[in-house]
């Protein structure tokens, strides 16, 4: 699959770029945030929701998928969008391999694959590259991923070393696996930790594989964001200019900015959704718990000049309310929030690599998000 990628604009004091990709369902800007819909959905919110807070491609997780309801189940649909009615632009996979390295034993990875159990049912079950690109074909998603391990944080250089040689050997496999080429974009992940020479080890030889795009993994896994932004630094100049650059697992929305600044093109995470399920929302002034008893009786909206649903129509005291109460609306109202913040945060930084003050703007953002109340 062409995904006809091209940079549109990039920032003379930075690394950030501004571009477009297309597929069936559209031109798709980027720099892009990606909402996570685990199960083929984005928890609490519809499709229509995903629509108003302008989310375009969201991701979808294979190792769930392939348990419940079964790949062969999202085939017969016609694939994930229409099982889902997800028309709104196109769905990237994960290939399973974050969740099964966090669900396997270092004993059950073998060269062949990884062995490990259900986290349902305890059931012996085998994933494999092969296995985990047609799931993913079955699937039918626009974008999926190459198969490869997430190691723990920390771990050796050696145990390190030995995991990105057996990625690369797991990439050229499914890429050989891959039976639909011409309609499913397949990107390639470069691990290598916290080690310079083995991202860039793990980036040079990737890219010889030749995929459609290139992911930067093993990052958000309990690092520092130091150790983040040095990882990105030592895989992104190795990377293609001409192909999407995604960073996997990563939606903190200061990281968003650093990313950006360092060429990256998209992301995704689940922290909006999950934040919101505990009663947090994002503001330009810092994370906010609406829990707290301060907002009881708080009758303006989470933030006076946002365009989502919930700003427009419901006040904290409101919302709050429904939290406590352990309403569902709750937590949908805060999730089209969350996610809305993120998506107008990534606009904003396209008119700021668009008027080249990225720096100026990810300094003033830090200034007011981490501010004295919120430290």
């Amino acid at each position: 699959m062409d995904l006809q990628f091209k940079v549109i604009k990039s920032d003379s004091k930075t690394n950030a770029r501004l571009g477009e990709y297309k597929t069936k369902w559209g031109v798709h800007k980027t720099p892009m945030f990606m909402p996570v819909g685990t199960q083929a959905t984005v928890k609490t919110l519809s499709t229509e929701d995903l629509k108003s807070v302008y989310a375009d491609t969201i991701l979808s997780n294979t190792y769930h998928l392939w348990l419940r309801p079964g790949e062969d189940i999202v085939n017969l649909a016609g694939g994930l969008h229409e099982f889902m009615n997800y028309k709104n632009g196109p769905i990237l996979t994960d290939s399973g391999g974050y969740q099964v390295f966090s669900l396997a034993n270092k004993k059950d990875i073998h060269e062949d694959g990884v062995y490990f159990k259900s986290h349902l049912s305890g059931e012996k079950l085998f994933l494999s590259p092969e296995k985990s690109i047609e799931i993913q074909n079955k699937l039918g998603s626009d974008i999926i991923m190459s198969f490869d391990e997430c190691p723990p944080y920390p771990c050796s250089y050696e145990y390190m070393s030995n995991s990105i040689d057996r990625t690369i050997r797991w990439a050229k496999r499914g890429k050989l696996a891959h039976k639909k080429s011409e309609s499913q974009a397949l990107f390639g992940i470069v691990q290598g930790g916290e080690f310079e020479d083995l991202r860039k080890k793990s980036a040079i030889e990737t890219v010889k594989l030749d995929f459609d795009g290139y992911s930067i993994g093993g990052v958000s896994v309990g690092e520092s964001k130091e150790i983040m932004y040095k990882a990105i630094d030592y895989a992104v100049p190795y990377l293609p200019k001409d192909k999407i650059r995604y960073l996997m697992g990563v939606g903190d929305p200061i990281d968003l900015i650093e990313g950006v600044m360092r060429g990256i093109d998209i992301f995704d995470c689940v922290s909006p959704t999950r934040l919101a399920r505990h009663g947090n929302a994002y503001t330009r002034g810092g994370k906010i718990n609406l829990r707290n008893n301060k907002y009881k009786t708080d009758f303006n909206p989470i933030e006076e000049d946002c365009d989502c649903y919930a700003c427009k129509n419901h006040t904290k005291a409101y919302i709050r309310h429904l939290i406590v109460s352990d309403e569902t609306l709750g937590s949908r109202l805060l999730s089209i929030h969350n996610i809305r913040f993120l998506t107008k945060l990534i606009e904003d930084i396209r008119i700021h690599i668009e008027d080249e003050t990225l720096i100026e703007f990810r300094d003033d953002f830090k200034t007011k998000y981490y501010g004295e109340k919120n430290e």
